[in-house]
């Protein structure tokens, strides 16, 4: 399958998954979390599939694209984080917290995986040339 969008990358699809289940999670949190924890935690999820979109469109750069994943891994760790506290404070139940700290742990996987062999999702295409393929200067 050929790789159009960010969207067809099964981290991407897993990042979006999980911060599906998190709203309907952070739904039953009580009212006082809502501009602390439910706010966090939300953010942070949504914020993965925000930044795998950003990274995929600076693809054409190798250093922006691994920087764009390495934000995204950091709010996947962000979000894992979250989720200790709201299981800590009795707002998820240990079966959630474990549903979702699994989903946290695939997604980091798959961003490193990608941060650590970045080349098959460059877009060859748009690489920058190297200094032998430049156009001569003119006079």
């Amino acid at each position: 399958m050929q790789i159009r969008s960010a969207k067809d990358l099964t981290v991407y699809q897993t990042a979006y998954e999980l911060a599906m289940e998190v709203f309907q999670a952070s739904k039953k949190f009580p009212i006082e979390e809502r501009y602390s924890l439910t706010d966090q935690l939300r953010r942070s999820s949504r914020s993965v599939c925000a930044n795998l979109r950003g990274c995929w469109a600076k693809r054409r750069y190798e250093a922006h694209f691994v920087s764009k994943l390495t934000d995204a891994d950091g709010e996947n760790a962000e979000t894992e984080t979250w989720i200790d506290f709201a299981r800590d404070c009795d707002y998820l139940s240990p079966q959630d917290h474990a549903g979702f700290s699994t989903k946290c742990h695939e997604i980091g996987a798959m961003l490193g995986a990608m941060i650590n062999n970045p080349s098959p999702f460059i877009s060859i295409g748009c690489r920058p040339p190297t200094s032998d393929l430049r156009p001569p200067i003119s006079e």
